[in-house]
């Protein structure tokens, strides 16, 4: 198989504390240098904590594996100084279309408005995304990334977990204040503790084929198809190769080339196309990962002509369940060692990355003695409730892509069939419903509206970006928040202690009125944004008890 990339090694190092056989303890240890402990590790240090990471490995993920980010994960990358080089290596993409048989039933596009720094979607593999991360990783002093550690044993104490981990030199203990989990679907640290996954397993497979095209693909083609009922061009990779063209996601009910099933397309970087195939329930992993079988599904697919080779093949199956409290003791868990989700969708890895983001400030608040160890109850409070949002979309979209009766197959049918001339029907359609963030709404943290508010930036709500200006230059919203709490106000307000303070008009210019639609702004509106850049509080007038008592609210301090 031929290979675009290739895996660094890095080195395993001895540390002081296995050296000298003292027991040091540490504010916090990350188990796992994957996508979500490494951006956990990250938005530690920025927020000044010390972090040990320890992965039991010494290199990055092998293959693609996840593949889309969408733009709430990229604002958190942008936040912590690594989303611009993820954004120029991966590959853009906004609209995705569905077809049915050989025909378009359904399109969507991710972000129809303008006015966003970060861009809907990219596609970019996983071994790309870890890669840069450990490099801002291993740039960051307060972060001691730590390869070829395995925790094998652990104990809870009452101010700290003691545990037992295993080196190439052999074993050693060490302590954490805090013990962050983030080792995956088949995390040890969970089963030490005995925390069970509760949902739901599938039994259908699929098949994951990372192609390398030798040339673009061909040109002499039309246009792909905009009308729904017009068939694409003749080999799916015709317009989504076209040179300007825009990247697309395409995915089939019941194509042509793999009848009864269905099947995805996505570009990645560096001339890698991803394809999933649906195997059904009786096929044989083993089997089905043998170019010999793989070869004939692409070609079939691309067409005869297409010139490609294989460089990443695996057949796996899913599962939509999440552990019961996300929180043990001193033991917190994030990612897909708490939940886990169908691919179908991208909420695995981005749900992960926003656990990173809710978990780093509250720890960090903790830590420095301004919050009770109540406010770190609030992340599974809020987290469990997206894990619950994801695992009901991807439930559904597993339901609508693997129907389990013949009832549920005619009625998925007939679904596809009416979007293509019935508009009421393309809400029904089902390939994956996209990543987007869960709001907090029912969050302990948050203090109700007071007055009337129009839009979305309700409290709990991530916080929209928009275009600004500052010093006469233009701009982004959400690179001007602070790491600490926010007040945004539409006119004067007065400071108040343990906020920083954004007056609109005076620090930053809303020169194209966006910021004032979105926050749905009259003179006077002021907003109270989380460390996380989501919505604590907002009112008509500033009011500095208000904001003060809705600071205590968010930092679980009454």
């Amino acid at each position: 198989m031929q290979a675009t990339y290739s895996y660094p090694e890095y080195a395993y190092r001895q540390s002081a504390e296995q050296s000298t056989g003292a027991l040091r303890r540490h504010p916090v240890v990350i188990v796992g240098a994957g996508p979500v402990g490494l951006t956990l590790a990250l938005d530690c240090a920025a927020r000044g904590l010390a972090v040990v990471l320890l992965d039991d490995n010494n290199s990055v993920s092998l293959g693609s594996r996840a593949v889309c980010y969408a733009k709430r994960p990229l604002e958190i990358w942008q936040r912590l100084g690594v989303a611009e080089a993820l954004v120029e290596k991966g590959v853009r993409w906004q609209v995705g279309k569905v077809f049915f048989g050989d025909t378009l039933a359904y399109q969507f596009d991710l972000l129809p408005e303008d006015g966003h720094q970060q861009p809907a979607m990219i596609n970019l593999q996983q071994y790309h995304l870890e890669q840069k991360l450990v490099e801002a990783a291993l740039e960051q002093p307060l972060i001691d990334l730590r390869w070829k550690h395995r925790v094998t044993a652990l104990e809870q104490g009452g101010e700290a977990v003691t545990l037992t981990v295993e080196t190439p030199d052999g074993s050693f203990a060490m302590q954490a204040e805090w013990l962050l989990a983030c080792d995956g679907a088949n995390s040890d640290v969970r089963a030490m503790l005995g925390a069970e996954f509760k949902g739901q397993a599938f039994q259908d497979r699929f098949l994951i084929a990372d192609v390398v095209m030798k040339a673009e693909f061909p040109t002499d083609v039309e246009p792909p198809a905009t009308g729904y009922g017009d068939r694409p061009p003749r080999g799916p990779g015709a317009a989504l190769g076209r040179p300007g063209a825009r990247p697309e996601r395409w995915f089939w009910f019941d194509p042509p080339f793999h009848r009864g099933q269905s099947a995805l397309l996505h570009k990645q970087s560096d001339g890698v196309w991803r394809i999933d195939f649906q195997l059904g329930w009786q096929a044989d992993p083993v089997e089905e990962k043998k170019p010999e079988k793989v070869i004939p599904r692409i070609r079939a697919m691309l067409g005869e002509e297409a010139e490609f080779e294989l460089e990443w093949v695996s057949v796996y199956q899913f599962a939509c369940r999440r552990i019961g409290q996300m929180r043990h003791g001193r033991v917190i868990f994030a990612g897909d060692s708490a939940h886990q989700v169908s691919p179908f969708g991208a909420r695995g890895a981005n749900s992960g990355v926003q656990d990173a983001d809710n978990l780093a400030w509250k720890l960090a608040a903790v830590l420095r003695g301004e919050a009770p160890e109540a406010l770190l109850d609030s992340y599974h409070a809020e987290r469990s409730a997206a894990a619950d949002d994801n695992l009901l979309n991807s439930t559904r979209s597993t339901d609508f892509i693997t129907p389990k009766t013949r009832a549920s197959l005619r009625l998925r049918n007939a679904v596809l069939e009416l979007a293509r001339s019935e508009p009421f029907a393309r809400p029904l359609v089902n390939s994956g419903r996209l990543s987007t963030p869960t709001p907090y709404l029912d969050s302990p943290l948050n203090t109700a509206d007071a007055e009337a508010f129009e839009g979305r930036m309700k409290p709990g709500s991530a916080c929209a970006d928009a275009p600004v200006q500052v010093n006469g230059r233009a701009a982004w919203l959400l690179p001007l928040l602070a790491q600490g709490f926010t007040l945004l106000s539409f006119g004067p307000a007065d400071e108040v202690p343990g906020v920083q303070h954004l007056e609109v008009g005076r620090d930053l210019i809303d020169e194209q009125g966006l910021l004032a639609q979105r926050y749905d702004a009259r003179p006077g509106t002021c907003y109270l944004i989380r460390p996380d850049q989501h919505v604590a509080a907002r009112w008509r007038r500033f009011d500095a008890a208000a904001v003060s008592a809705a600071l205590d609210r968010a930092l679980a301090r009454q």
